[in-house]
């Protein structure tokens, strides 16, 4: 028995009864409903402006990246002489579209209601100028960053290896992009960009964490870094290293009072190995190693070695914990 001809192209137009069944105006009148209650709280800007674009923001992030690393991520086979021409010209257009963004993201926390406001504008244009003065220090950053992960592995085989695979680099240039608009005031971009980079790489770094020079997060997956921690210089993480708040205080309403300092300070050459758990205000000494799988919520004096075992046998000392 010979089977049934096989239907291709597009699937055939619904009729109008079909349409009819789905009830769609209530759906949409329930919809607006509850899109309502959000807007009449506390918790949201009612105000309806343009909202920053996670997608022109994604290419913003593309621009930059090729041009802190031309040869890299920009145009292929770029002569010498062709270099500084790409840089200026992809700097110029991804400028001018971050400049765009940076005055959605001001105007979206600005008191003024109207949809256009001359001082959103100005600031838009000072703000993206001031950045932009900062690339040439992110690009050092980053090349001690990339130098780190060189060195710091065995398996990579060269730093641009390290450049074009590593999910640590890619999570760390989105942070340091992204930590240098939290530092001129931006609302709500800096934070689009690292969830890009948070759902790219697995990596969660908040855009106000403080990280110093050659930073080398390994493999990667499930590292979560809070917004007030402070990381020093050669700093290394490996993966589903959590730095994060033990307790946060409330206010009346018994919402979190923000920006007070609750995640973990790191120390200068710290390393913290898979799976560790660093919580609260604590300070990881210099030259310190935090073992895997360890749960730590105390300080830790500098070039110690803390283990499981260490932390288990501190927990029952003298009855403690039980």
């Amino acid at each position: 028995m010979s089977s049934p001809p096989r239907r291709t192209g597009p699937p055939p137009p619904l009729r109008p009864s079909h349409r009819a069944t789905w009830q769609l105006g209530s759906v949409v009148d329930a919809l607006r409903a509850a899109s309502a209650r959000l807007q009449a709280g506390p918790l949201r800007n009612p105000r309806r402006h343009a909202l920053p674009s996670r997608e022109a923001l994604s290419e913003i992030v593309s621009g930059l990246r090729a041009v802190l690393f031309p040869e890299h991520f920009g145009a292929s086979e770029l002569s010498a002489e062709g270099v500084d021409y790409f840089v200026g010209h992809t700097l110029d257009t991804t400028l001018l579209s971050l400049c765009e963004q940076v005055r959605r993201g001001l105007h979206f926390a600005c008191a003024n209601e109207g949809s256009d406001c001359a001082q959103c504008e100005q600031r838009a244009i000072e703000i993206t100028h001031a950045f932009a003065t900062r690339l040439p220090a992110i690009r050092k950053l980053l090349d001690d960053d990339v130098r780190a992960a060189y060195e710091g592995d065995p398996a990579a085989t060269s730093v641009d290896e390290a450049i074009f695979c590593y999910p640590g680099i890619t999570a760390i240039t989105h942070h340091r992009l992204a930590h240098e608009l939290y530092l001129l005031g931006v609302p709500l971009i800096p934070r689009i960009i690292s969830e890009i980079s948070h759902s790219a790489t697995g990596i969660d770094i908040h855009p106000g964490a403080q990280i110093g020079g050659s930073f080398f997060i390994d493999h990667g997956t499930g590292v979560v870094i809070g917004e007030t921690s402070v990381i020093g210089q050669h700093v290394r993480l490996y993966q589903g290293v959590t730095l994060g708040a033990k307790s946060f205080p409330l206010d009346d309403q018994h919402r979190p009072i923000k920006g007070v300092p609750r995640h973990p300070i790191l120390e200068n050459d710290v390393v913290i190995y898979a799976g560790a758990t660093v919580l609260g205000r604590i300070t990881i000494g210099e030259g310190s190693s935090i073992g895997g799988n360890v749960w730590l919520t105390r300080s830790v004096a500098p070039r110690s070695q803390v283990t499981q075992a260490q932390v288990r046998s501190e927990v029952f000392e003298d009855g403690l914990g039980i």
